[in-house]
């Protein structure tokens, strides 16, 4: 990220006199321990993120920061503890958590280079290594504990852990943590942290309402610092596109949707015949698949829109049956399996995404023709196109890995003792087929349940907001007809029966609060300019022949 960067701080009505704009600093103008740690770490200068974001961390002001990996958000963080954390207290002060024991590595490694010869001390904490060494150096008292939510939670619960004294607390890489699945945990977390006031902070590259909620929840009426330029605007849709052979795209497909583990997609075919062949081939691997085309009925068509709105269907496959008019607010993803015949297509199913200013994906999946097409497609509309990397089999592997493991953890956590002693039976059988390579396919055949619940929607996995899909635009504008039809079938629930199914559905953290769902843009969608006539433009409906069973011929292919 370069200099040229410009921060915007933003107030809960986006009114800058509210919200005060704090000037960044310099490296001359840091404490000199703070001058000292940077001379340790060979930093001759300070990065934007943290030139922006230290004068808010050193008031000790609950702030949201908008960066991307490797922009230097883990100094940003760090630097700050310097001037807030007492070294002659020999107990856990400041907690980080992390997505992944890598990322806990890192931040261990830096905090050990910024804390030399100050009398703090860190320690990492993860899962997938034994408990002996992270409990020795818990023992030692260190002010600083990195890691990721579920061994915290672990040790937590094991009290080798106590965070009675904690006076900061920062969330990495918030999304991701929400990606993997970690947000009960975080919950859970959240019962062990100290009554009095905490100095809170969060990282993270995009701000989609789950993650808001997940401030709102931790964080103390807090404020966000954007880094990606002049306008505040943080939920956003990003176009990208894989270039791959026209053979390889099912298996590119599938590995988009493993490591981009969306929270709902759309993924869209120009025939219905590779409609078939998508949701057959993703749910032959576990992914929660459907399928949406002008073969199926109306009521077939609305079952499988609820269930997706619903968050009970992950994935949809569909045709441009599914671009136009249907408004699925936690839809994250939209991916085009090949690029639509003509361009305008392109803002209708893109358009299905990042709805009332929510962030959203669209990856195409484009061979070298394909890739001249949607280029010129990007060009018309004024559209910032990136390219991504394929994800290989190796990528695809460490995301699954990493949701396998935090669900496992949680459900180990989740067993009582009989229960696990039960299990301590089967740990020499365990060591057996772990230590026989011929054998690994055992091992791999036990996780493969654990990898489908991974696969499909969980909706303690993330912070999502009750009553969120039922009350957006799109859905209230289709509301109307379709309760006719549902009444006539499905006669009102008498009060005791309502009440039972509600005892019944799974609790989901509060909406929103007021003061950062003002950051969600209310007018709708985020499109390139002249792109949103294009995506409203109604286009003549085709007049319908009358008659019993008598039905007009598809214009898919």
């Amino acid at each position: 990220m370069s200099e040229s960067v410009e921060a915007s701080l933003s107030a809960p009505d986006n009114a800058r006199d509210v919200a005060e704009l704090l000037p960044p600093l310099n490296m001359e103008d840091l404490p000199d321990a703070l001058r000292e740690a940077c001379a340790r770490a060979g930093w001759t200068e300070l990065m934007p993120v943290q030139r922006h974001s230290l004068p808010y961390m050193l008031k000790k002001q609950d702030i949201m920061v908008q960066s991307h990996t490797g922009s230097g958000k883990t100094g940003a963080y760090l630097l700050p503890l310097l001037a807030h954390l007492d070294p002659a207290e020999h107990t856990v002060q400041a907690l980080v958590l992390t997505p992944t024991r890598e990322l806990a590595v890192q931040v261990e490694h830096e905090a050990r280079t910024l804390f030399a010869g100050t009398g703090l001390d860190a320690a990492a904490v993860y899962g997938g290594v034994g408990y002996d060494r992270q409990i020795a150096a818990l023992k030692q008292g260190v002010a600083l504990v990195v890691g990721t939510p579920g061994r915290i939670l672990d040790h937590l619960l094991k009290r080798t852990l106590r965070l009675d004294a904690l006076r900061a607390l920062v969330f990495d890489e918030a999304d991701r943590m929400l990606s993997i699945g970690f947000y009960p945990d975080m919950k859970e977390i959240q019962r062990y942290l100290p009554g009095h006031p905490l100095h809170a902070t969060l990282f993270s590259a995009t701000y989609p309402p789950h993650v808001l909620r997940l401030a709102g929840e931790f964080l103390q009426a807090p404020e966000l610092l954007s880094l990606s330029g002049e306008q505040v605007h943080v939920p956003e849709v990003a176009h990208s596109f894989c270039e791959c052979s026209p053979m390889d795209k099912d298996r590119v497909l599938l590995r988009l949707i493993q490591v981009e583990n969306p929270t709902a997609a759309i993924v869209f075919c120009n025939t219905k015949a590779n409609v078939h062949y998508i949701t057959s081939v993703l749910q032959n691997f576990g992914v929660s698949a459907d399928e949406l085309s002008a073969d199926l009925t109306q009521n077939k068509r609305e079952a499988v829109l609820n269930s997706l709105r619903q968050g009970t269907l992950r994935i949809l496959v569909a045709t441009d049956v599914a671009a136009r008019g249907i408004d699925i607010p936690a839809l994250s993803h939209v991916f085009l399996y090949e690029p639509p015949e003509d361009r305008e297509a392109y803002i209708h199913r893109a358009g299905r995404t990042g709805r009332a200013g929510a962030a959203g994906t669209v990856i195409s999946l484009v061979d070298v023709m394909q890739k001249l097409e949607l280029t010129r497609i990007a060009q018309f509309y004024h559209i910032p196109l990136s390219q991504l990397s394929v994800p290989t089999e190796a990528d695809a592997a460490e995301a699954l890995g990493h949701r396998v493991q935090a669900t496992l953890e949680a459900a180990y956590r989740s067993l009582g003792s009989l229960q696990k002693e039960r299990l301590t039976q089967l740990e020499p059988l365990a060591r057996q087929l772990a230590a026989n390579p011929e054998q690994l396919p055992l091992l791999a055949m036990l996780l493969d349940g654990t990898y489908q619940k991974c696969m499909r929607p969980d909706t303690a996995a993330l912070p999502a907001a009750a009553g969120a899909a039922a009350n957006q635009p799109g859905e209230r504008r289709a509301r109307s007809s379709r309760n006719r039809r549902q009444q006539r079938k499905n006669p009102p629930q008498s009060e005791p029966q309502a009440e039972a199914q509600a005892n019944a559905s799974p609790a989901v953290p509060k909406e929103i609060p007021a003061h950062l769902a003002a950051w969600i843009d209310p007018d709708g969608l985020d499109l390139p300019e002249g792109a949103e006539d294009a995506l409203f433009a109604e286009k003549p409906r085709k007049r319908r022949r009358h008659g019993r069973g008598r039905r007009q011929p598809s214009s898919e292919n």
